[in-house]
């Protein structure tokens, strides 16, 4: 059976219990219940009718209201008690950043707590500092930038978009290096530390040093750095075969000129016969085999 929405002369207590549900993506606490004159007794009640379903210990979820991510996330944080936080992935999607919900929820909870684990759930024991936790549509999650900082450790090779596209309209470099040193030595820290040092590179210059020791190590010739070509500047060319390369470093150092005059290059270069690849910063760090196929590829394919 269903919860009941109120009417006008409902008893206040399924009054009070029907906002929580409305607020909290029908999730509510037994503290929340008892609090709104339900007792112990009349918990017990809605479960054996069906009614409510016991997601964790104290923690209900009211069968009208369907298991959503978002009321998997409350539910996890208002299990693990005051001042608990959502982290990680979970905390990313509560954001609204651009990654899926993941299947296990990360918690944060302060050192010294000692919540018993539970499916689905990972607690992680840790005291953020104030400036990492915001309060955001009813629960604590940490703070953006420490958010980008984890979420883009816990993506591993995927790590670099996210972090790249915050950077562009979410966050800034310099609170993220904050909270990267606030944070020293938590779990994803060194990966962490690597990113920010080719964020912090405004131009595509260490993509192109990438780039260079990667022809270097797998012995392809003939190529130049920097090559001429009308008013433009190629990367990477390798003139006799008419293959020229241009690689990115991080998008958010780009702005509306840059955008033109790439575009421009590149239709100049297509429309004298030349095969024009790009790669990007990610592209030359977690996918060097690929890169550098694509190249041999365009060398072998050139008349």
């Amino acid at each position: 059976m269903a919860e009941r929405s109120c009417r006008p002369g409902s008893d206040p207590a399924s009054v009070q219990i029907e906002t929580w549900l409305r607020r909290q993506d029908g999730i509510i606490t037994l503290q929340q219940a008892r609090s709104a004159g339900l007792s112990p007794r009349g918990v017990r009640h809605r479960v054996a009718a069906g009614r409510w379903q016991r997601l964790h210990p104290r923690v209900y979820r009211a069968v009208d209201h369907e298991l959503t991510e978002r009321a998997r996330i409350r539910a996890a944080v208002l299990w693990a008690g005051p001042r608990a936080a959502v982290s990680g992935l979970a905390a990313a999607w509560w954001h609204g950043l651009p990654v899926a919900c993941p299947k296990l929820i990360e918690i944060t909870v302060a050192r010294g707590r000692q919540p018993a684990a539970r499916p689905g759930i990972r607690v992680r024991r840790r005291t953020l500092a104030a400036k990492d936790l915001v309060h955001l549509d009813g629960i604590w999650v940490t703070g953006p930038a420490l958010t980008v900082l984890e979420g883009a450790a816990a993506l591993g090779p995927g790590g670099a978009e996210l972090m790249d596209r915050a950077l562009q309209r979410w966050v800034s470099f310099d609170s993220m290096y904050r909270a990267h040193c606030r944070n020293l030595g938590r779990w994803g820290s060194p990966a962490a530390a690597a990113s920010l040092g080719a964020a912090a590179d405004h131009a595509a210059s260490n993509a192109e040093r990438l780039l260079v020791a990667l022809l270097v190590d797998g012995c392809v010739r003939g190529w130049k750095l920097g090559y001429v070509f009308g008013e433009f500047v190629l990367d990477v060319a390798f003139p006799a075969a008419r293959v020229g390369i241009e690689v990115d470093g991080w998008a958010w150092h780009s702005d509306a000129d840059r955008f033109r005059t790439d575009r421009r290059r590149q239709n100049s270069l297509v429309l004298a016969g030349w095969t024009v690849l790009r790669f990007t910063w990610d592209d030359l760090v977690h996918r060097p085999d690929q890169v550098l196929a694509e190249i041999q590829s365009a060398l072998s394919a050139s008349p």
